[in-house]
């Protein structure tokens, strides 16, 4: 976990004013900068907004069974090596595999492993959408190779409804999301004020926004030292598309240089 990011964005599905085309270029360039420099982190990107759907995604409820029915399994399996390695040091001597697991357990284990590993790279979306073809955020992952490949440093997870406690899939509320991630990204285009950087700061959690909101210009006028507090404000007014994805997705790329240490340091200054 200490090589695991949680980055995302959240809001209404406005492609262009909200941010989300540069949110996925960001996230393009920054899976090219960390592979290149074959980086031991991870960034796992959540998109969060409402676009119409039919259902859960039958693959994506699949492959959580199957993540739940590792972890029961692993958890029953380390109760029976309580009591088999405490029985084998009462008799005098230290365990090995074999005293600890038994054949048909480790078979189990086996099959459940290969299972999980040989399957295709995770989607990029939780619920089959009504328009899979054209949806924006999909085509526009699609062109950008952001697929969960083995060797990607990003994994997307595009989450096309609002969280809630009732949810089979991320049952939480959304601050409990929001204190679970490491940056929030709002770099919008057109934005009066703009909540959401804002209870990323309030959480005590980094926040990206951007000079055409209102909360950025009012960051930028009151806080000199913003960036040093974890409120960072990207440039859209008069520069070019590119500028602002580099500028974004350079700010990533630091987080991910970042120790555990200096990443606790950020937050406790943002708060």
């Amino acid at each position: 976990l200490d090589r695991t990011l949680y980055v995302f964005t959240a809001g209404r599905y406005e492609y262009r004013n909200k941010w989300l085309d540069v949110f996925i270029d960001s996230l393009a360039e920054l899976n090219r900068r960390m592979r290149a420099e074959n980086s031991p982190v991870t960034v796992v990107a959540f998109i969060i907004t409402k676009a119409p759907f039919r259902s859960l995604n039958v693959e994506t409820l699949n492959r959580q069974a199957m993540y739940n029915e590792l972890r029961e399994t692993c958890e029953r399996v380390s109760e029976d090596m309580g009591r088999r390695l405490f029985a084998t040091v009462s008799r005098g001597r230290l365990p090995g595999l074999d005293d600890l697991i038994d054949e048909p357990t480790s078979v189990r284990l086996k099959r459940m492993m290969y299972a999980w590993w040989a399957s295709p790279p995770p989607t990029i979306v939780t619920h089959d959408l009504m328009d899979d073809a054209h949806d924006p955020v999909l085509c526009h992952l699609r062109a950008r190779r952001l697929l969960n490949l083995a060797d990607d440093r990003v994994k997307v997870v595009f989450h096309p409804d609002f969280l809630s406690p009732a949810s089979p899939l991320l049952a939480m509320e959304y601050d409990q999301f929001l204190r679970g991630c490491h940056i929030g990204l709002f770099p919008s285009y057109y934005e009066p004020w703009g909540y959401t950087p804002m209870e990323c700061v309030v959480s005590g959690i980094p926040a990206i926004t951007s000079d055409l909101s209102g909360f950025g210009d009012y960051v930028m006028t009151h806080f000199p030292d913003y960036e040093s507090q974890g409120m960072f404000v990207a440039q859209r007014r008069n520069v070019s598309f590119a500028t602002t994805v580099q500028q974004v997705a350079g700010w990533l790329h630091g987080l991910t240089r970042l120790s555990r240490r200096d990443r606790i340091g950020l937050r406790n200054r943002v708060e």
